[in-house]
């Protein structure tokens, strides 16, 4: 019998780790090639882990509930034929739990316990085997090396550079704690919370949890300005009423609001590339990619993010098969990791929910988020040749909140402005 590593496979573009939410397979179940083993979770999505083997599930390396870096093993399993190496080419003897330890498989045991080794092992950056050497007798984390500036060629991070912060890590410790006691500190003095005779006490899901300690991280980052425009989308509905019924038919698409507002977004933020942007310290990083997330409120509550890639390159049937089939996806918990990262610029749809308007909070690192109000009909003066005359027509309000380091009033009205007048000039004759 051979013994087969299975590790944690990667989970998209800058996902380092995920954690195990439920154990699909017992230890002792028999598993056929793509049989479903664990269901993880990253950072909003739920994904399932297959088997890429027959055989039998002999062991799992970690519980539900634990968070395993990309690239570790979580299970162990058993099969026919001679020893394999793990999917990611790990190759290193597997103990079991009821076979006597040697001093040579306690020692490996320890190593793997070693949080460094399997985080490093995930780093997008160069890193010797010499600083991987003394970053892990100091203790020091991915993260902390991955925050630490390279004097070698691309940024690469030699011997001295690590041993001049680690010079300095002292201080930076004794700052980093002073900044966690006042944060407690302040903790400790938002109000007390009293729980009365029949008040059901329930607690955060994983998701819900994400999601705030994201927006209070985003209000805390960014200091937010929003401003408010009014829309006629008169020319729009009208189109919308006249194609959606032959769209439907010829495409078997749904067309709604939502793709002609993202187009309009992707166009105007070609205009205005410093709003397709995001703040790296003092350093502004302006994105080549335009790409529109669009916030979806799932069944359950929560929301998610999927984003529209390239979206300035899209038409408008195109943005409207692509929204239609994640939407449909993110109601379903069928999203893949890769497919909410890498957003540039978040459109949310109040109106869904017949709310006028609203104050978003950015998702960062992005440095604005457009807030789409309900499309209603009002009474409003027209400018005509012969004079003002009062028509009904289909207006909407746009709020976008903007990071007011780098977008100042000026720049986040321009492009609002920009937006408005691509919706309002909107073609009644426009085909797809």
């Amino acid at each position: 019998m051979a013994k087969y590593e299975l590790v944690l496979p990667k989970m998209g573009e800058g996902i380092i780790e995920a954690t195990i939410n439920k154990w699909l397979k017992e230890v002792g179940d028999t598993l056929s090639e793509d049989d479903a083993i664990v269901e993880v979770a990253t950072d909003k999505v739920d994904s399932e882990v297959p088997s890429p083997i027959d055989g039998v599930l002999v062991k799992t390396l970690f519980e539900e509930g634990d968070v395993a870096p990309v690239g570790e093993v979580i299970a162990i399993i058993e099969t026919d034929g001679e020893s394999e190496e793990s999917s990611d080419d790990i190759g290193e003897e597997v103990v079991d739990k009821n076979d006597k330890p040697t001093e040579s498989n306690e020692k490996k045991s320890n190593v793997k316990e070693e949080p460094a080794k399997p985080v490093f092992s995930s780093s997008k950056r160069f890193l010797s085997p010499l600083v991987k050497s003394i970053a892990k007798e100091e203790g020091i984390s991915l993260e902390e090396l991955e925050s630490i500036k390279g004097s070698g060629k691309d940024n690469r991070l030699v011997k001295n550079d690590l041993l001049e912060y680690i010079k300095n890590r002292g201080n930076r410790k004794t700052q980093a704690a002073s900044s966690s006691a006042d944060k407690t500190v302040k903790s400790i003095q938002a109000p007390p919370v009293s729980i009365n005779e029949g008040d059901e006490v329930v607690e955060m899901d994983r998701m819900r949890r994400l999601i705030a300690d994201h927006m209070v991280m985003s209000s805390h980052v960014s200091p937010h300005v929003t401003s408010f425009i009014d829309v006629d989308v008169t020319n729009i509905v009208n189109w919308r009423n006249k194609i959606k019924e032959a769209v439907l038919k010829r495409e078997g698409e749904k067309i709604t609001f939502t793709p002609v507002f993202i187009n309009a977004v992707a166009q105007a933020l070609m205009e205005y590339p410093q709003v397709n942007a995001s703040l790296d310290g003092y350093k502004v990083i302006l994105r080549k990619r335009i790409n529109v997330g669009m916030a979806a409120a799932l069944p359950n509550g929560n929301l998610i993010v999927p984003v529209i890639k390239d979206a300035d390159q899209k038409n408008i049937l195109g943005t409207a098969k692509i929204v239609n089939d994640l939407a449909k996806r993110s109601r379903e918990n069928k999203l893949q990791p890769d497919e909410i990262q890498g957003g540039t610029f978040t459109i949310t749809n109040f109106g869904s929910f017949d709310s006028l308007s609203g104050t978003p909070i950015i998702n960062q690192p992005q440095v604005a988020i457009l807030g789409v109000g309900a499309i209603r009909k009002k009474p409003v003066v027209i400018e005509t040749e012969g004079g003002d005359v009062i028509g009904i027509r289909h207006i909407m309000i746009l709020s976008m909140a903007y990071d007011h380091r780098i977008v100042d009033g000026a720049l986040g009205g321009m492009f609002l402005r920009r937006v408005k007048q691509l919706l309002e000039n909107f073609d009644l004759n426009t085909v797809i």
